[in-house]
């Protein structure tokens, strides 16, 4: 996965330009933690309320404005630290000083009084943190902090609780500014013979890789300094001006995509938004709220295949163990004639007819452990069909809460003597189990399609009514299609496209046609002692899906 594109300094002077104007001054009313890395306070400003996050985790370390979050995490030492330390002060200063990204939050008694503590977010990637302090003697002292810094982690700078504040080192490289002229800027830029990105950002503070990418075109980042041309190197300063005008002025605007963002703008006569609105604030939080889901849905998508993966070794050989005893029951027969060719002697000794007899009880042994080795493998059987569906599940699993389902599974399937789970009342489908995916057939009738066990259980058993019909891709794991014909006759259109779903959600998605069993609901069984979502059937017909055919239905649901 591409690394996430960092709040540079420029965007910080962008966010704070939009709080200025908003939150200065503001009374802080409530501090609570949203995760591991990261602070959300509720400020009461002139016009309403307004949520700031500030985040310390080393690959997402930002600070912004954001929609009125759930409430949570209000217990963490953090949150109530800093709820102690700052709830009902005012909010009177915002400073960044030159091109660090560290912000400092000032907080007074009351408006137009000097700070008396002050909340700073560092932002340095994995040196990030965010310090409460207040004052002590001259200086200033840490009273809580996101995360202590051993002197083992930084002989540099460690910082703990009750220690004296002291800013991170200074920035290598010199300041941007305007008033330097051309040859000078040409100058330090081309000094050591490095490509051109990795040259303005060791001449310069501030110059992060994304900044980097929109003051010039990306072929010329890699093109070594002393290869440039002048048109490029006028071109480059053209850019160059026209930013640090945007920056000096607070000329800035939200241009964002999937990919990326730029918060400042080249034209000379841009207005910044009216106060409460805050488009560079309200990007960023959906740039960064997109970006970490999706990492958290990778990491946990990761984490539950490995866990399949891994059961599914475990149990491929427990059932290979149970094979190889099963397979070794002919050779009672070749026991039984050992013993029988013993006591065929003439005269045996006692030796003869105590092996006859151990090889009499080991023959029988072997015949009566035909039963129980074939209930285990029945039952190894079911365990394996079932991590199977689950991988296919996993693959094509879409969302959070697909993962979240799947991830109960397992839990239960780990711990199955564990506590129960709560069971969503009849047609809600919102219990634990989660929201099938439901569509309309051409004919008008609602389809139902299970993302994890038991989903397909409840699809299947809970709310099937008689007349229902219930597809499955045949001798393939993947997910339950049931068709709700009970509210009316279905018709070709709507057997195909239940038949087109089922083939699409199986691990035959990758065919062109795969073979579909259609049962009526009524004809399904639970197996006894087997997991959610596990069917037994009488009867039924075959259909043929193609997964392709059931794309055009997916792309029609609603949203």
């Amino acid at each position: 996965m591409a690394s996430l594109q960092a709040q540079d300094v420029t965007s910080l002077k962008a966010v704070l330009a939009e709080w200025r104007r908003l939150l200065l001054p503001s009374r802080l009313e409530k501090a609570q933690q949203a995760g591991p890395g990261t602070i959300q306070l509720g400020l009461r400003h002139l016009q309403g309320m307004q949520w700031l996050e500030l985040s310390w985790q080393a690959e997402a370390a930002r600070v912004h404005a954001i929609a009125p979050p759930p409430r949570q995490g209000e217990g963490s030492t953090l949150a109530q630290q800093l709820q102690h330390g700052l709830g009902g002060l005012a909010l009177v200063s915002l400073q960044q000083v030159g091109w660090e990204r560290v912000l400092e939050l000032g907080f007074a008694r009351r408006p137009g009084e000097a700070p008396q503590r002050w909340l700073v977010a560092e932002l340095m990637g994995r040196h990030s943190n965010l310090l409460l302090l207040e004052p002590d003697g001259d200086g200033r002292q840490v009273v809580a902090l996101g995360r202590q810094v051993k002197t083992a982690q930084s002989r540099l700078r460690p910082i703990g609780t009750g220690d004296p504040y002291q800013p991170p080192p200074p920035l290598d490289g010199a300041p941007p500014s305007r008033a330097e002229s051309f040859e000078r800027w040409r100058q330090r830029v081309a000094l050591l013979p490095l490509p051109l990105e990795q040259a303005l950002r060791s001449a310069y503070q501030g110059i992060s890789p994304a900044l980097a990418r929109q003051l010039a075109p990306p072929q010329w980042l890699q093109q070594p300094v002393t290869e440039l041309q002048s048109h490029q190197w006028e071109l480059l300063w053209q850019r160059w001006q026209l930013w640090l005008a945007a920056v000096e002025a607070e000329r800035f605007c939200w241009q964002g995509d999937a990919e990326g963002y730029r918060c400042w703008s080249a034209e000379p006569h841009a207005q910044p938004p009216a106060s409460a609105a805050m488009p560079i604030n309200r990007g960023l939080a959906a740039f960064y709220g997109r970006a970490l889901a999706q990492q958290s849905l990778s990491q946990q998508r990761r984490q539950l295949q490995q866990q399949l993966e891994r059961l599914l070794r475990r149990e491929q050989q427990q059932a290979g163990s149970q094979q190889a005893l099963l397979d070794a029951v002919p050779e009672s027969d070749a026991l039984q004639l050992q013993a029988d060719a013993l006591l065929s002697q003439f005269q045996p000794s006692r030796s003869c007819i105590d092996t006859a007899q151990k090889l009499y009880r080991q023959a029988r042994r072997r015949r009566r452990s035909v039963a129980a080795i074939q209930e285990r493998l029945a039952w190894h059987g079911q365990r394996l069909a079932w991590l199977e569906a689950s991988l296919t599940y996993l693959d094509q699993a879409e969302d959070l809460e697909a993962l979240q389902g799947l991830g109960r599974d397992l839990e239960e399937h780990l711990h199955p003597g564990g506590r129960p789970a709560r069971q969503s009342r009849r047609g809600s489908g919102q219990g634990r189990e989660g929201q099938p995916l439901e569509l309309i057939s051409p004919g008008g009738l609602t389809l139902q399609v299970g993302r994890n066990h038991r989903q397909n259980e409840w699809i299947a058993f809970r709310q099937a009514r008689r007349g229902d019909l219930w597809f499955h891709a045949q001798e393939l794991p993947g997910s339950h299609v049931v068709l709700r014909s009970s509210a009316a006759a279905a018709g070709e259109d709507d057997l195909q496209a239940a038949a087109d779903l089922a083939a699409h959600f199986s691990r035959g998605r990758g065919n062109r046609r795969v073979p579909v069993l259609m049962v009526p609901t009524a004809e399904l069984q639970r197996i006894p002692g087997a997991a959610p979502g596990t069917v037994r059937h009488r009867g039924g017909s075959l259909l043929w899906g193609e997964p392709e055919r059931a794309l055009s239905l997916l792309a029609a649901r609603q949203p």
